[in-house]
């Protein structure tokens, strides 16, 4: 027992040593110019982490790291009501801050003038390992202390994206980074790993898509831009569609509502029945397809803003280009993997839902059968989609930009809130139509976002 013990705090030391060192040849790299252009990086420091991977390994055979528990993921310290997908991030910049003005990542590093204390980096693989994904994604200690190199370097790229100091990162940012997103980047990587295996040498190997299903507001959308942040930067070409891509035009739209007259549900774009199918397919299939250099494409984008909020598709000449070879397509949406029900459920949830069970028929031949990997993220009650997006209209429009006032959020949400209560209970207990459990994370979240133990 001692000698784990000892064990235990030479890691921790080392860990220490190893982020500071990181993160000064980080620093080093900024200072010589060196930069991460989006796709692929120049941000290189290179370590014999050998030494501390053979002891660590040796060692693991004797000494089993106990987990924390976190069950309820530090809720009951206080710090549940700070991990919210904006107080995460204070001090940063906003996702629309990121990406404002430019097709590639702008990505900043703020470096501070004096050594952090080693006390506040020791416990990172500690830390790491306490996470509740941890069993989920496959990860053990042993495979972080073998990979360590790779978490450290991971973290100070999302640092960078999301303009934190990843000398002095808070218990909600750390939590976020290394608790969620790098433990699903892990994971997506295994997948493809797994999915690129089953195909010959010298075979075309599509990329494989990836779905996000994911309530609204509840940070899916954050997600996906880190991750595929991580794909370009570490030089796998990614793609990223919404099922909002492929909402109707604002023509369609109005021959929808037209066509049902009195159901509020599909008075306005979101529900089954809404979007454009064929788009959908003839998108999806051409990704597919996109095997080769040079072979490039155009996704879909849709506009919300147009025509005073109704939403309409955005003009083709500003749609974002891919090339090939594509490795992953990130597809996420807040309704990705719902199927249909039967009747008397959605009647007993809501009448104006019979008409959106029978829509949804079509959308799996549409979305899910091109989805071979799925992320489901897990809400315990759909009443917090309500606060989460109220959350962020206040937050647009403390920022000047405008925001849906709050009787307009609880109008909008209520559209929602039927399809839901229908489709979750099944989604949770049986995952997406077609879906293969070994190819199925699902991640449930508490109210401020973040990963929590399966009750």
């Amino acid at each position: 027992m001692l000698s784990c013990l000892i064990h235990v705090e030479f890691v921790k030391a080392q860990i220490a040593l190893l982020v500071l060192q990181t993160q000064k040849m980080a620093a080093l790299s900024m200072a010589s110019s060196l930069a991460i252009d989006g796709c692929n990086s120049n941000f290189n420091y290179k370590y014999d982490f050998s030494k501390f991977r053979a002891r660590s390994s040796s060692n693991f055979h004797h000494c089993t790291q106990t987990k924390s528990k976190m069950k309820t993921h530090f809720s009951n310290s206080g710090i549940h009501s700070a991990c919210s997908q904006g107080s995460w991030m204070h001090h940063s910049s906003t996702l629309q801050d990121v990406t404002k003005g430019t097709s590639q990542y702008q990505v900043n590093s703020i470096f501070p003038t004096k050594r952090a204390e080693v006390s506040s980096v020791q416990d990172l693989f500690d830390f790491i390992c306490s996470g509740p994904l941890m069993d989920k994604t496959g990860l053990t200690s042993e495979k972080v202390a073998e990979s360590i190199d790779k978490w450290i370097y991971y973290g100070s790229l999302l640092c960078r994206l999301f303009k934190l100091n990843e000398l002095y990162l808070s218990v909600p940012q750390k939590t976020r980074i290394y608790h969620y997103y790098i433990p699903v980047f892990l994971w997506c990587e295994n997948q493809i790993s797994q999915h690129m295996s089953t195909f010959e040498d010298g075979e075309d190997i599509p990329p494989l898509v990836i779905g996000f299903s994911a309530p609204q507001g509840c940070g899916k959308t954050t997600l996906v831009f880190a991750l595929d942040y991580l794909f370009r930067t570490t030089g796998r070409k990614s793609a990223t569609l919404s099922i909002d891509d492929f909402y109707l035009t604002a023509e369609g739209q109005v021959k929808v509502r037209d066509g049902n007259p009195g159901n509020a549900l599909l008075e306005f774009r979101g529900n089954a029945g809404s979007h454009d199918l064929p788009l959908s397919i003839e998108i999806l299939t051409a990704l597919s397809k996109l095997t080769k250099e040079g072979m490039k494409m155009k996704l879909p984008r849709y506009d919300k803003s147009a025509y005073n909020g109704r939403g309409d598709r955005a003009d083709p000449s500003i749609w974002p280009e891919v090339e090939g070879p594509l490795m992953v397509v990130l597809f996420e949406g807040w309704m990705l993997g719902f199927k249909p029900v039967l009747d008397k459920v959605v009647k007993a949830v809501d009448p104006q839902l019979e008409t959106i069970n029978k829509n949804l028929e079509a959308y799996y031949d549409a979305w899910d059968k091109f989805i071979k990997a799925w992320i489901v993220i897990k809400i315990q009650d759909p009443n917090c989609v309500y606060e989460w997006r109220l959350q962020a209209e206040v937050g647009m429009r403390e920022a000047g930009n405008p925001g849906m006032s709050d009787e307009e959020v609880k109008d909008f949400v209520s559209r929602y809130l039927p399809a839901y209560k229908a489709y979750l209970p099944t989604l949770y207990s049986e995952g997406p139509k077609g879906s293969d459990p070994n190819h199925l994370l699902v991640i449930e979240i508490d109210e401020g976002r973040n990963p929590i133990l399966a009750t």
